[in-house]
């Protein structure tokens, strides 16, 4: 139990996500940084951590060319048409990064940046708004997440969150969880409760399926666990969403036990 009350406090250290960067430094419409009280910030440095994690373990999802990041809005938050976000060092340094329609964007590598101690940041409130590593497979649906993703996912933001965090933490970290791999910690008896992740809308049930076989996932408001250490279920296995309303609960079938498992 006390593993488990650890785990918590690690999720909750992870969740605020990795933060962003801004096109056009002198667009009529840029909110800038300087006027905002709480503007997102996350070392680049961090970021390179998580770049350097991606390309490590890339053979967990082959198939995505770079690693993204998402501007997702906070639990009752609903998203501005463009926010806006770029990399700050010293001297005056600013890096434009550009988002997709999805508030997707990739970030350099960039010598210039680091000597410049370089910041990414987000025109926008951090208790409104994070910015979070995307890892998504080609052709997948909006409600679908490929397991091996989310374990290549869960690696990039764990890498940012150790250059983040004091070492002080870290170290705390890895002795209290015997583990260095914050992704994999659980043991055989806890590794169902799992390693939560975001989503952007109202969620009802989350169900793993691979061939035959199917488990249903526990859910909150906005986010689903899954065990990502469980061999059982290789990276190809699928994590199908059920979304619904704000005002929906989320189902009992999604929020404990699973259903009966054919063998692997």
């Amino acid at each position: 139990m006390r593993k488990l009350a650890t785990a918590c406090a690690l999720a909750t250290l992870l969740l605020g996500g990795p933060a962003a960067a801004v096109p056009g430094v002198d667009e009529p419409d840029t909110v800038h940084v300087s006027t905002l009280r709480n503007p997102e910030l996350r070392k680049y440095k961090a970021i390179l951590a998580g770049l350097d994690s991606f390309e490590q373990h890339h053979a967990l999802a082959p198939k995505i060319p770079e690693l993204r990041f998402r501007v997702m809005p906070r639990q009752g938050t609903s998203l501005p048409a463009q926010p806006r976000v770029r990399i700050e060092g010293e001297n005056d340094f600013v890096l434009p990064l550009a988002l997709d329609a999805a508030n997707r964007f990739s970030v350099p590598r960039s010598e210039a940046a680091l000597d410049a101690g370089g910041e990414l940041v987000l025109n926008q409130k951090r208790s409104n708004y994070r910015i979070v590593p995307d890892v998504r497979s080609p052709d997948l649906p909006e409600n679908v997440r490929r397991l091996g993703d989310l374990r290549l996912e869960c690696k990039v933001t764990v890498a940012i969150a150790k250059e983040e965090i004091p070492l002080f933490w870290v170290l705390t970290l890895n002795t209290v969880l015997l583990n260095r791999d914050w992704c994999n910690f659980f043991s055989d008896k806890e590794r169902r409760a799992g390693f939560r992740f975001n989503v952007a809308a109202p969620i009802l049930a989350a169900t793993l399926r691979e061939g035959e076989r199917s488990m249903p996932l526990k859910v909150g408001k906005e986010h689903f666990l899954v065990a990502l250490s469980d061999t059982e279920w290789s990276d190809e296995a699928l994590v199908e969403l059920e979304f619904g309303t704000a005002d929906a609960e989320p189902s009992a079938t999604g929020t404990a036990g699973e259903t009966p498992r054919t063998a692997p």
